[in-house]
């Protein structure tokens, strides 16, 4: 039993003696490992982060069917849910953030260099204005290069801009970079919002932030209130037909009355009469619809979420990475531990 144990226990004082035995092999390898780190570290771009926390407030109560439909639209069945639902609302966020059509939405936002040496939209920028790693450029070329040799032709996509239903390669490129690049969460406790954008300028990651806030908050309004505007339209244009048609009614009253002043025959009070009160029901009508459109229009008011701002996009100072230091300092971490086991393998299958 004795010997069965002595079998499991490794003899670390042997381990680290070979290890001390071998300490030439370590001056020679980490010199080599930490030049390597730093040629390869150093030109990578300095990235720059901004972020905005924002708490969405729900005008009104929000119903359960309207936000089955927005789940669903996002792949989450949430079922029958009733009250207590403005909690679980703002766990879709993140979902928008994959759409491609929120996405696209951001490639027209006009954005300025912090050195005021360039002012485009983001889809150019990012297209033509990014700064890359000059050591990694040419196998980037290669790899293109081989791509587009085995790649089937593309079709082209009539008309301008990007389209969110059939992106080419290239665009679909750019929709993946962003959302990397621009990310969203959500404390599930607060229901706080923090919108997170990076980027290799520090003024165009302050703006796309600021920018992205607005576009979601445009976003979730036109979509929580996209039902109530449909009723507007809709009694909009019930109410324009209702306004003819009284109009025409009371035109035809008039013209009638005008026209047999001095008449006193019973044919022709009777005429009046049913004009009289025709004209009388296009005037309740369109009275009624003219209430129901007032009503709907407070309904988008009703439906249409307000969010408090708690923590505005401000231009960072220092860049958040890359981290040069801890990337130098765990390479050669790395390269010790793996030094060491080669090392130390002898011994290792010795002991064992």
């Amino acid at each position: 039993m004795e010997r069965n144990q002595n079998k499991d226990v490794i003899d670390l004082k042997a381990v680290f003696q070979t290890i001390w035995q071998q300490r030439r092999t370590f001056y020679r390898v980490l010199p080599v490992v930490f030049v390597l780190s730093c040629i390869w570290i150093f030109p990578q771009p300095r990235y720059y982060t901004a972020s905005v926390k924002l708490a969405p407030e729900f005008a009104g109560d929000m119903e359960a069917g309207g936000l089955s439909s927005i789940a669903s639209s996002f792949g989450f069945n949430l079922g029958g849910m009733g009250g207590g639902s403005d909690a679980i609302y703002p766990l879709l966020y993140p979902e928008l953030f994959e759409s491609p059509e929120f996405v696209v939405g951001l490639f027209k936002i006009q954005v300025t260099t912090a050195d005021r040496s360039l002012t485009t939209d983001y889809y150019t920028y990012l297209k033509k204005h990014q700064k890359k790693n000059p050591l990694t450029r040419s196998f980037k070329k290669a790899k293109q290069w081989v791509t587009d040799l085995f790649a089937s032709k593309e079709v082209m996509v009539g008309g301008d801009g990007v389209k969110p239903f059939w992106m080419n390669r290239k665009d679909y490129g750019l929709y993946m970079k962003v959302g990397k690049q621009i990310t969203c969460s959500i404390d599930k406790k607060t229901d706080v919002t923090t919108i997170t954008v990076k980027d290799q300028d520090p003024l165009v990651s302050a703006t796309m932030a600021d920018s992205v806030r607005l576009h979601l908050q445009n976003f979730i309004i036109n979509y929580r209130t996209s039902k109530a505007r449909l009723d507007v339209e809709h009694y909009k244009h019930l109410a324009d037909s209702a306004r003819v048609e009284y109009e025409t009614s009371s035109r035809l009253y008039s013209d009638y009355v005008d026209r047999h002043k001095e008449v006193s025959m019973q044919s022709y009070i009777s005429r009046r009469d049913e004009l009289e009160a025709d004209m009388g029901l296009k005037l309740n009508a369109y009275t009624a619809i003219m209430t129901q459109l007032q009503a709907m229009e407070a309904k988008v008011q009703e439906k249409t979420p307000a969010f408090t701002v708690l923590k505005s996009a401000t231009v960072p100072v220092k860049p958040a990475g890359p981290k040069r230091m801890l990337f130098i300092l765990g390479m050669l971490f790395l390269a010790t531990i793996i030094l060491s086991l080669y090392l130390v393998r002898g011994e290792l299958i010795k002991q064992s």
